[in-house]
């Protein structure tokens, strides 16, 4: 009798502990030692990096090497069959990498980053520029630096020239923000991780991006200049240019494509379109901001023409 009840309180034990047990092909997904067993191949300076960063915070409960995470597997995935032994011969089973040679797809590589950097991305990376030309997290963030370029001023803009070779060219310009010189980084106009604005902006509009650091021009003005009042970007080239104050065009050219040559003394040819012999005295210097100065706008009750 006593046997048969031992027997009984044993199966329901048992019963009761396989419902709650791990199955036993997940168990073998994970390696038994964590980031020892990675370490007992990837020694290399590069990958002993990781523990300088946060993502090796032991006493982070978020990070991957918090208390009860799963170290290197939080983000290279179940390493089991990877970390392995493989017979001679034999191919090692791949495991969840991130680069240019990870057998993992882009959106598979930036799913485990979203998994725990949501909040840090936001809603609208999803559909956004990056999103759609299939930018992975690894194309911009190192995450076995203890410094992520990206994440410096000083070395932001090597890592966005990458791709945008054509803001590089005009980063080196005379005429540019100080981004080169690694005073301003490219995070200070736009937002990478998407946003609802055009070109990615960090403001709502081009010119509330610009008023950010140049308040002075932001007005409200009696009189205003409408290009400026609509978009910096009709008289300026915010990546840089050959022309002070990163002009499109110099003056009166800029000027005048916009306003009428006709009957005003920065008329440059005469009434055969031929060039002038002795050109107007107002076409030297600043050329037509020799007398309208506050293009900017004025607020001055007889600056009308801009003039003061």
């Amino acid at each position: 009798m006593l046997k048969t009840l031992r027997a009984r309180h044993l199966a329901v034990v048992a019963l009761a502990l396989a419902a709650f047990a791990t199955p036993a092909s997940a168990q073998e997904d994970y390696t038994r030692k964590g980031a020892d067993t990675c370490l007992s191949c990837h020694d290399e300076q590069s990958m002993l990096a990781v523990f300088r960063t946060k993502h090796a915070n032991p006493t982070n409960p978020d990070s991957p090497f918090g208390h009860g995470q799963l170290q290197c597997e939080a983000c290279h995935g179940p390493g089991g069959d990877h970390g392995g032994r493989v017979r001679r011969g034999q191919e090692r089973p791949p495991i969840p990498a991130f680069g240019s040679n990870s057998t993992t797809g882009v959106a598979g590589q930036n799913a485990y980053c979203t998994e725990c950097h949501q909040g840090n991305i936001g809603f609208a990376w999803h559909g956004s520029t990056h999103d759609d030309n299939t930018v992975a997290c690894s194309d911009c963030h190192t995450m076995h630096s203890e410094r992520d370029p990206v994440l410096a001023t000083a070395t932001q803009a090597e890592v966005c020239f990458d791709c945008h070779q054509q803001q590089r060219t005009q980063s080196m310009k005379p005429y540019s923000h100080p981004v080169r010189h690694g005073k301003m980084a490219c995070t200070d106009c736009h937002n990478p991780h998407g946003d609802t604005t055009e070109r990615l902006l960090a403001g709502s509009t081009v010119n509330g991006t610009c008023y950010g650091c140049h308040a002075e021009f932001r007005g409200p003005y009696l009189w205003e200049h409408a290009p400026v009042t609509e978009d910096c970007n009709n008289c300026h080239n915010p990546h840089g240019s050959n022309q002070p104050g990163m002009l499109c065009m110099r003056a009166p050219l800029l000027c005048q494509s916009c306003h009428s040559q006709a009957g005003h003394p920065s008329v440059v040819q005469d009434a055969r379109g031929l060039p002038e012999n002795m050109p107007s005295a107002l076409l030297l210097g600043q050329s037509c901001l020799n007398c309208h100065d506050q293009v900017h706008g004025s607020n001055h009750p007889s600056g009308t023409k801009l003039m003061r």
